[in-house]
């Protein structure tokens, strides 16, 4: 509905914006990582947004860059995660940091972003899984090569444990096909 906003900034108050957009003041939630981004008081600014209808609000959530959006879209599909949820992930950590996390299957990261707890960051690290690293190779951001998270897929299916197969990981030089990567982790891991 309202996909971007490009106006003047009214006000500051975290979590929540005012910007005017010729004559008309629009509230706006955004993230931390996009509240310490914004340009002073009184300055021009653009920001991507996301409309969310519900029975007893309109609420416009705003983000200063693109693949910020698209990673809120993605963690508001998944049940039980609201917007404020997303808001706070988005906030607690960079959107490199999740997609690490999603690919390395890494629950502690998620644990460490207030209102997530262990059930919450599983479920979200599963429900991901796939989706945000494959989205955000598109956008540019950082993840592990498609090598190397097969490497490490097949290290975890072997019944290694995450930090297990992560040590292993840094034997393995980003160079290395799949077969040859899980034999230089594997005897990495026999070493140790």
């Amino acid at each position: 509905m309202i996909g971007r906003l490009s106006g003047i900034l009214l006000e500051k108050n975290p979590p929540q914006l005012l910007v005017d957009c010729h004559g008309v003041g629009y509230e706006v939630d955004v993230s931390m990582t996009t509240f310490y981004n914004l340009p002073p008081l009184g300055e021009k600014v653009t920001l991507f947004t996301h409309m969310a209808v519900r029975e007893d609000a309109h609420l416009l959530y705003g983000f200063g860059h693109h693949d910020e959006r698209r990673v809120f879209r993605q963690l508001i599909k998944i049940s039980g995660v609201g917007a404020r949820t997303a808001l706070a992930i988005l906030s607690g950590m960079s959107i490199a940091d999740l997609a690490q996390a999603v690919t390395l299957q890494e629950p502690a990261r998620l644990v460490k972003v207030p209102g997530i707890g262990k059930k919450t960051a599983e479920r979200l690290l599963l429900e991901l899984k796939g989706k945000l690293g494959a989205e955000l190779a598109a956008g540019g951001a950082a993840a592990l090569p498609d090598a190397s998270s097969d490497i490490l897929n097949a290290l975890l299916a072997l019944g290694y444990s995450d930090k297990e197969s992560v040590l292993a990981m840094k034997q393995v030089p980003a160079t290395a096909s799949v077969s040859d990567g899980i034999k230089l982790a594997l005897k990495a891991l026999s070493k140790g």
